[in-house]
């Protein structure tokens, strides 16, 4: 049997958005919606390079708590998620918490995507808590397979 394990989405990823696709796309694959949440900790999120994709920068302290949301998937849908993500040269998954927002405040220990090496120039940008592609900020997202770390710098 698959290990289930919890991952934390706060983009692309989310319901509604360009990339939530990628949960079923291998349809043998296990994912189940859990909950709304947010991080414990603030962190950047930001937007950025020519896709406007939406980053977490791993500099823990600056910006938001991020809204988002948890799923439980099994291996193969976190193997297409870390796929997407680029896992572990473009993104790198880590395990932090989420405080639920479905009104327990439950803590949960799930996986959230963060940007480690990053240009300290990008703190500078404006910071988000929360992520639509058609948001107010004017920023929808561009799919590509082209992006890489250097359309950050």
């Amino acid at each position: 049997m698959s290990q289930i394990t919890k991952v934390f989405v706060y983009g692309t990823l989310k319901k509604g958005e360009p990339n939530h696709g990628w949960f079923s796309k291998d349809e043998s694959g296990y994912h189940k919606f859990l909950c709304t949440a947010e991080t414990t900790e603030k962190y950047p999120l930001i937007i950025a390079t020519k896709y406007n994709i939406p980053f977490i920068l791993h500099a823990p302290g600056n910006g938001f708590f991020i809204k988002g949301e948890v799923y439980e998937v099994d291996e193969k849908v976190l193997k297409n998620l870390d796929i997407l993500e680029e896992h572990p040269d473009y993104y790198e998954r880590e395990k932090r918490n989420v405080r639920s927002l479905n009104g327990d405040d439950e803590i949960m220990n799930v996986w959230i995507y963060f940007i480690k090496r990053f240009k300290p120039e990008l703190l500078n940008n404006p910071m988000y808590d929360n992520y639509s592609s058609n948001g107010s900020h004017g920023l929808e997202y561009v799919s590509s397979e082209q992006s890489t770390l250097e359309d950050l710098n």
